[in-house]
């Protein structure tokens, strides 16, 4: 019950602080022809950047995976209301449930939202399950391009999260698509991990705007 309480505190100070931000949202033409068709899709991006994403759940009928633990159910519970369908699990605990869970939901309509770093970093390093869910599902990977003018920095937690300030300016861009991965391809193979990697660094390293913290 407490985290539930949380989560709808946090609701209501996300949605106040998000209807000040002036969003500007760019899609390749793969990405907006996928979307009007309703063909699945995967968002990939780095933990850190999730706060400013969140605006984007509902509009794009996302669905993600949400850590069973005490954090995680207030993160479920915020993005619940903000339109985004979860399906609870980690690679820690109760990962193979949670992502069966996640595929359904996929296969029901809905695209997959991907922290591509896994729930305990270490930051920017790529995990495989963003692989195998897009062999899973024979789908494409856009990942993200996130910038904010002027946020609030949790420096000390180790996924650099940031929460863009009222009026702030964000700025995210789509890139890609990466394609899915063959069912004969293994998504540990430590290559097909590196392509993408490298691909979601550029992309995160081009995301810097003046004034903001240099990405190391």
């Amino acid at each position: 019950m407490k985290q539930t309480v949380l989560g709808w505190l946090a609701w209501l100070l996300y949605r106040a602080l998000s209807l000040t931000w002036r969003t500007t949202l760019r899609e390749p033409a793969a990405l907006r022809a996928a979307l009007a068709e309703r063909r699945p899709v995967i968002f990939a991006h780095w933990h850190g950047d999730e706060l400013a994403l969140l605006q984007v759940a509902k509009g794009y009928r996302l669905a993600t995976l949400s850590s069973p633990s005490k954090d995680g159910r207030i993160m479920a519970t915020l993005l619940r209301l903000l339109g985004a369908r979860v399906a609870v699990g980690s690679s820690s605990r109760g990962g193979a449930g949670g992502l069966r869970a996640l595929l359904r939901i996929a296969r029901e309509g809905h695209n997959v939202s991907f922290a591509v770093d896994g729930p305990r970093g270490p930051i920017y390093k790529l995990k495989p399950g963003v692989l195998e869910t897009a062999r899973l599902l024979d789908c494409p990977i856009f990942y993200a391009s996130v910038s904010c003018d002027r946020a609030f920095h949790l420096h000390r937690s180790w996924n650099r999260t940031f929460l863009p300030k009222p009026f702030a300016r964000v700025e995210i861009e789509w890139r890609g698509p990466a394609p899915a991965i063959a069912r004969a391809d293994d998504p540990r193979d430590p290559q097909l991990l590196s392509r993408l990697e490298q691909l979601m660094l550029q992309a995160k390293r081009d995301a810097r705007v003046p004034g903001q913290q240099q990405f190391a």
